[in-house]
């Protein structure tokens, strides 16, 4: 099993794939009238599905984000405001990354996720010219207001849960889960140590931000998750499809 696209309904397929790849460096292919972009290897695709338009990005809503993983924000940042693109400044969140975030045209947020934390960092790891050669969509990020149901679904898919990150007085918690045999270098899944090894992964996780007890809204224009390996179709644990790969 893999967790292996995102799907999104959009305004412009054609004009969010040439974002995508001229900014953030994937690859399109036709998908009937959709179009499938990502990097090559094992983390997720982004499915862009005609029909959409007018996305507002809604903390009240059940999807929130990307995250796209790798080695040098600062470099990705510098590369995305050549282009004339607008990024917060990166800066480490807590103990949890470094990190910063844009939108996409259709304002969907997108977050950039370094695999070290601030300080940690290799001299010279990427390219300042091509920021973007080992990035992956590390995360597809949902909010949820019961992460037991969640974590049951999840489970019962053969997905396992890789970290838990404490988010408190921002009122949530985080939960990562993924389709791997891997096995965390910490025991303890609340463990910072489990972090940086987290954002190194080549595959996609699932990213739920659990606000306990809160209820949250359908996103339209957020059509679904797929995965290889799945024998039909279904729906999640808020009711969201849930489709073969």
């Amino acid at each position: 099993m893999r967790l292996s696209a995102l799907r999104l309904r959009v305004a412009d397929t054609d004009r969010l794939a040439e974002f995508y790849g001229d900014a953030m460096g994937m690859t399109a292919r036709r998908q009937g009238a959709s179009l499938r972009l990502g990097y090559a290897g094992q983390d997720a695709d982004l499915l862009l599905m005609p029909g959409g338009g007018g996305y507002t990005h809604d903390r009240g809503q059940r999807y929130w984000k990307i995250g796209i993983t790798l080695p040098d924000v600062d470099l990705a940042a510098a590369y995305l405001r050549e282009k004339g693109i607008e990024v917060s400044e990166p800066d480490q969140f807590l103990d949890i990354g470094y990190m910063c975030h844009l939108t996409d045209p259709e304002g969907f947020v997108i977050e950039l996720l370094q695999h070290d934390f601030r300080g940690n960092r290799p001299d010279g790891i990427a390219d300042p010219k091509a920021p973007f050669a080992d990035a992956r969509i590390g995360q597809i990020t949902l909010r949820t207001g019961n992460i037991a149901v969640e974590d049951a679904f999840c489970r019962a898919q053969g997905m396992q849960l890789l970290s838990v990150q404490d988010v408190a007085q921002y009122g949530f918690d985080l939960h990562f889960y993924a389709f791997t045999d891997e096995v965390p270098p910490n025991a303890d899944l609340w463990s910072v140590e489990n972090r940086e090894w987290l954002w190194k992964r080549p595959y996609t996780t699932l990213e739920f931000q659990h606000s306990a007890g809160a209820t949250f809204a359908r996103a339209p224009d957020f059509r679904g998750l797929e995965m290889q390996g799945l024998a039909q179709p279904g729906h999640d644990a808020f009711g969201d499809p849930v489709l073969p790969g």
